[in-house]
């Protein structure tokens, strides 16, 4: 049975009756590093670590949150929000965190089927007919490729663990997908609905067959609207009602309300030669405009959304509780596991890690390589924000910068590093 979508819409429209249904986000309590098995001493090398580089310009400034069981652990604003303005970064600053969106994009796909309205193992096609029949840009052995039926259909479990073969459109079949006017992760120029963008993604060559391999692209993109479909509401409405006003996520939109534009980070760029400058607009990311004057029209859950640290840890702490934030519950705990166990099998990702239905995780601590627990989940966006939560230690951890391109940056492993070597219980 096909689900429709009514279209065009425009979020300002219900925004006002949701708003009624939002949880006040509550102050999150603190605990001192000693309660929480930490040196505050050893700690103080994160503040250091981070103030040096601002000054060395490394970056225009950051917002770093620390979760331990539930509680702020650490907290600390660095550096300019607006270095042309002198204003100063500050712990409510809005950031652009791009590929930090998949995580609630993937919770949006399992709230459905835990309400059985799809299953994950379910075709594409069920929601999205036009991806009944896909292709495969396959090399031809003479330089070039041709263009082959997929052996099997996309299936919803596919785009989660990024296994669909859809790429941001820079494989074999490049040029079809740049004629398209489809490529980067970039969405917030576009004046359509993510439904009609996904619906001519569908008539294009992938880089892969289903299952084959980890190709990292669209494919959360796809999932947007997949939610669309399957619940009968524009993506920002779903998230707004079904994941952020329950769980009081007050700064978080696909596009900023204009009396928030003032707490929107500067986007700055570090290059080759290692110089820190505002980032150029436009560009194909198009970084400073599109989030406060663009269309409106197009809700990326690949890359589109726009947060606090606060916002999101509160994200990542309800699926540290197993589903639940504040007597708030998103999702079982039962749900919680499958989205954050390890779902390739055979197939390579990185050393260490494997990939869930929103993350990747950490299976070997030896071959990952850094400080961190079997189980750990993760993810970033492309403006150099991370995050990760470790249910062994019961810690969420978000760091949110913007900087794009980040060359030679070593600031999410020293995060990680100048974090766990203060951690003495």
């Amino acid at each position: 049975m096909m689900h429709r979508i009514r279209l065009p819409y425009r979020s300002l429209l219900w925004l006002p009756l949701a708003l009624l249904f939002v949880v006040p986000s509550k102050a999150t309590p603190t605990i001192t590093p000693a309660a929480a098995g930490f040196d505050g001493e050893r700690l103080q090398r994160l503040t250091s670590a981070l103030e040096a580089a601002v000054s060395e310009e490394r970056m225009a400034g950051a917002v770093a949150l620390v979760l331990k069981d539930g509680e702020v652990l650490y907290e600390q604003s660095v550096g300019m929000r607006d270095r042309e303005a002198r204003e100063p970064m500050r712990t409510d600053t809005i950031f652009r965190i791009a590929s930090q969106s998949k995580a609630i994009t993937s919770t949006a796909i399992l709230i459905l089927q835990e309400e059985g309205k799809l299953l994950i193992s379910d075709p594409v096609a069920t929601f999205l007919p036009e991806f009944e029949a896909t292709t495969v840009a396959v090399p031809d052995g003479a330089g070039s490729y041709s263009v082959e039926p997929a052996k099997r259909r996309i299936t919803i479990r596919d785009l989660l663990t990024h296994t669909s073969g859809i790429g941001y459109g820079h494989g074999r079949a490049a040029a079809e997908w740049k004629a398209a006017d489809i490529q980067n992760w970039y969405f917030a120029h576009r004046d359509e609905p993510i439904r009609e963008t996904v619906r001519r993604m569908a008539e294009l060559p992938a880089e892969a067959h289903p299952g084959e391999r980890f190709v990292y692209g669209y494919s959360t993109d796809i999932l947007g609207a997949i939610v669309e479909v399957a619940s009968g509401l524009p993506l920002d409405q779903f998230f707004a009602e079904r994941i952020f006003a329950p769980l009081g996520m007050v700064d978080t939109h696909f596009y900023l309300p204009p009396e928030k534009a003032d707490r929107l980070a500067v986007v700055y760029s570090r290059g080759d030669d290692a110089t820190l400058t505002r980032a150029p607009n436009p560009g194909f990311m198009i970084s400073q405009g599109h989030y406060i004057d663009g269309p409106r029209r197009s809700f990326s859950g690949g890359a589109g959304l726009l947060s606090t640290a606060h916002d999101y840890a509160r994200f990542l702490q309800m699926l540290l509780n197993g589903g639940e934030l504040d007597g708030q519950r998103i999702l079982s705990p039962k749900t919680v596991a499958l989205m954050t166990a390890n779902h390739l099998n055979g197939i390579d990702y990185r050393p260490g890690q494997g990939i869930s239905l929103a993350f990747r995780v950490v299976q070997d601590v030896g071959l990952f390589g850094e400080p961190s627990e079997i189980g750990d989940y993760a993810w970033g966006g492309a403006y150099h924000t991370t995050y990760w939560v470790s249910p062994h230690d019961n810690l969420v951890v978000v760091f949110m910068t913007q900087l794009i391109p980040a060359k030679g940056s070593d600031l999410h492993q020293k995060l990680r590093t100048l974090l766990y070597q203060a951690q003495v219980e």
